[in-house]
């Protein structure tokens, strides 16, 4: 029992710190399995937080990147998306939510014409950086120098 309340406050605990969602959600970018630990962990997520559902978005896009099923790949994505752009939609002028969509769609393959956003939260980002906490703009500029999307223009914008 004891082991299970500091699973349980562990957890949550992670849930609540931003820095680590966020690097839990590069890590998941890397392997088959760092995507399933990251889905596991926000799979069952249903709070009010918008940045939080749109990371539960983006882990179950990259579940689908490694279902085998076609169908599950499908219908996975659509979950993941449709999360993710609710939470787009509910706090449009939020830079979070706009760069984890954008990496989603920079990363989806073409032929899912997942990539109409690109352009226009690549600006919104650009031009609400200076607004945003410090530890948001470290997460942001790392993200955007190793993006193959942003100009060196815009990379000069953030430094």
């Amino acid at each position: 029992m004891k082991s299970l309340v500091i699973i349980l406050f562990t957890f949550f605990s992670f849930i609540q710190n931003p820095s680590d969602v966020r690097d839990q959600y590069y890590a998941a970018s890397k392997s088959k399995q760092n995507a399933e630990k990251f889905y596991n962990l926000l799979a069952k997520y249903n709070k009010d937080n918008k940045t939080m559902l749109a990371y539960k978005g983006a882990a179950l896009a990259l579940k689908s990147k490694y279902a085998s099923d076609r169908k599950d790949k499908k219908d996975l994505f659509i979950e993941g998306v449709t999360t993710l752009e609710s939470s787009v939609k509910q706090e449009p002028n939020n830079a979070e939510i706009r760069l984890i969509r954008l990496s989603v769609q920079e990363n989806t393959p073409k032929f899912l014409k997942y990539k109409a956003n690109i352009d226009e939260d690549k600006k919104m980002i650009v031009s609400s950086f200076e607004k945003q906490s410090k530890d948001l703009k470290e997460y942001i500029k790392t993200y955007i120098n190793q993006s193959k999307i942003f100009t060196e223009a815009e990379k000069q914008k953030i430094k």
